[in-house]
């Protein structure tokens, strides 16, 4: 069986790597067109569109399988996707300052005979952000592509601590998928 993952993140190749299964990135054609409100839905079908139109443009459907992955960051009662510019993100992380959020990663597993899809949750709590640190986050350049304007894995005091999977925060929840490939790379 072929490993594909429908990604382009460069975190979530890391991750996959550890798994220990060789795999191939195909980054996946699909238009993450927000169509729900609920973080949940909306991490779990990207997450599913992603892995299918990859899927779907597979020569030989027998022979692989597809990852897909989708993270969204909740606060509040409001989807933050990834920013535009840097105003964007300045707002973003002064609205996740001091408070306590949801990053939901919805996972996709497809081949010829089946699909395993769902989401994971992690709570992460921000520290008070001064407009400092936020300015030099954002000057840095390291939001950019990140739901939220953040990764938890870069080096700035942004994250006071975490309830849950830190591998679904940087994006692919490796405890919960990694079982889920193996089963689907070995039947």
């Amino acid at each position: 069986m072929k490993l594909i993952l429908a990604s382009n993140s460069p975190r979530r190749q890391e991750l996959l790597k550890e798994c220990g299964y060789p795999f191939e990135i195909i980054i996946s054609d699909y238009d993450e067109k927000a169509f729900s409100s609920n973080p949940y839905i909306t991490a779990s079908a990207f997450a599913k569109g992603k892995a299918q139109s990859v899927f779907e443009n597979q020569p030989d459907k027998d022979k692989c399988v597809v990852v897909g992955a989708d993270t969204v960051v909740y606060n509040q009662g409001k989807i933050l996707n990834k920013p535009k510019n840097d105003a964007e993100a300045t707002e973003m992380l002064k609205f996740l300052s001091g408070k306590t959020h949801s990053v939901i990663t919805g996972y996709c597993v497809m081949s010829a005979k089946r699909i395993s899809f769902g989401h994971v949750e992690t709570s992460v709590t921000f520290n008070d952000l001064s407009d400092e640190v936020i300015a030099a986050y954002v000057k840095s350049g390291l939001y950019k592509g990140k739901s939220g304007s953040y990764g938890i894995q870069d080096p700035y005091p942004l994250v006071k601590g975490y309830e849950g999977s830190l591998y679904n925060v940087v994006g692919l929840p490796t405890e919960t998928l990694f079982p889920i490939i193996k089963e689907f790379m070995t039947k």
